[in-house]
């Protein structure tokens, strides 16, 4: 299927909408489709919260300012699509529980979307697995805790770099495990800049 008929049927996706619903948002899909053939460098993400919902924009909240930060890269350079694809494991806000914490992406998305996709970007030097649903799904068996599957990033590259979610809330994990912004942070600036250059 050619990449533009596939972003459109993306788009228009609605599979999941019965079990928005039913969730504590009650919402409605809305796909964020951030992606083209020539991308070289793949932000494997979660899953959009509510701001990026309401955007229809990946990462535009207070994380996306910090993933930005930890890649070395401005805004314009991380929202040039023809550069940076942006997969996250569902491309639809999952929505809140009854206690206001966000909802898992729902797997039938990746089930539906992510192998087609894929296979459409061919160019991708570098691919950032950020947080445990990502890291699974791509490396398999070899990710357990984000911890320990970020701890051993250097046995998955040069190609592939796992991290943690750029949440806020993992400030105290990151402060927890100083190798991350000592011995991580600058390898992955460094193999951005690779990706991204012509």
């Amino acid at each position: 299927m050619p990449i533009a008929a596939l972003k459109k049927d993306l788009a228009r996706c609605d599979i999941c909408k019965d079990r928005f619903k039913a969730t504590h948002s009650n919402h409605a899909p809305r796909p964020v489709v951030w992606f083209e053939k020539s991308a070289r460098l793949l932000v494997a993400g979660q899953a959009p919260g509510a701001r990026v919902h309401e955007s229809g924009k990946p990462f535009t909240d207070p994380s996306g300012d910090r993933l930005r930060d930890w890649m070395g890269v401005t805004e314009s350079e991380f929202y040039d699509v023809t550069r940076i694809a942006i997969l996250p494991m569902a491309f639809c806000f999952p929505g809140y529980n009854d206690k206001g914490s966000d909802l898992p992406p729902p797997p039938q998305c990746a089930k539906t979307w992510r192998a087609p996709i894929l296979a459409q970007l061919p160019n991708i030097r570098l691919t950032l697995l950020i947080g445990s649903y990502a890291q699974k799904y791509h490396l398999g068996k070899t990710a357990t805790t984000v911890t320990n599957t970020v701890a051993n990033w250097r046995d998955h590259g040069p190609d592939i770099i796992p991290l943690p979610h750029p949440s806020w809330r993992n400030t105290a994990w990151i402060k927890r495990n100083p190798w991350f912004e000592a011995d991580l942070l600058p390898a992955l600036k460094s193999r951005v800049k690779e990706a991204l250059a012509l």
